[in-house]
């Protein structure tokens, strides 16, 4: 086992830059609005349990079912896309199935793609050909703890901006993510082509 203090932060640096949560504040709120909570505790879990997972398993996996890496962000990059025009345009997308049952929105999309999406695991992916497993692992970990804080500081942010801040953050933030989504899928897209 060999942990490293550098490795730790340039992983955790990647991966709070990749994850984006306080960028991801707005579609949280709206996601609290439409579900009638979030539970911070289950969708930081399930990130965790996802991207600790991915990060010893994720390429066999994905191997094995016969998907490369740039399949799997293109994917991701589509579900970016949605959530980043429900954001801007105000359409309902994923309105279904919060209605149905608002204690998967804690799970779906929040942990999963939001917090561990195609994004946050192709970056695993890429991280686990550099350093070592320990070391993003505590990286992933020091991750979770800070979504977990946004997670559960989202009402007092959200009393902190009120309606109009929160409004304009949304639309700022919609067309942040629909570029990340288009960047996503355009770099994914020429190297699956080619």
């Amino acid at each position: 086992m060999n942990i490293d203090i550098n490795e730790i932060l340039t992983a955790s640096m990647v991966l709070f830059a990749v994850i984006d949560i306080v960028g991801s504040i707005p579609i949280i709120l709206d996601i609290k609005k439409k579900a009638g909570f979030v539970n911070s505790n289950k969708a930081s879990l399930v990130s965790l349990v996802l991207m600790i997972a991915f990060l010893f398993l994720g390429e066999k996996i994905i191997n094995l079912i016969g998907i490369d890496v740039e399949s799997f962000a293109i994917a991701g990059s589509f579900v970016i896309l949605f959530l980043a025009l429900e954001m801007v345009l105000g359409i309902e997308l994923f309105k279904d199935d919060h209605e149905a049952n608002p204690s998967t929105a804690s799970i779906v999309p929040l942990a999963f793609p939001i917090i561990a999406g195609a994004g946050t695991m192709s970056s695993i992916l890429s991280l686990r050909a550099e350093y070592e497993a320990v070391n993003i692992a505590i990286a992933i970990v020091i991750n979770i703890v800070i979504v977990f804080a946004v997670l559960k500081l989202t009402n007092k942010i959200e009393k902190l901006l009120g309606k109009g801040g929160i409004a304009v953050l949304r639309k700022v933030f919609g067309i942040i993510l629909l570029a990340i989504a288009v960047k996503l899928f355009s770099s994914n897209a020429r190297s699956l082509f080619q």
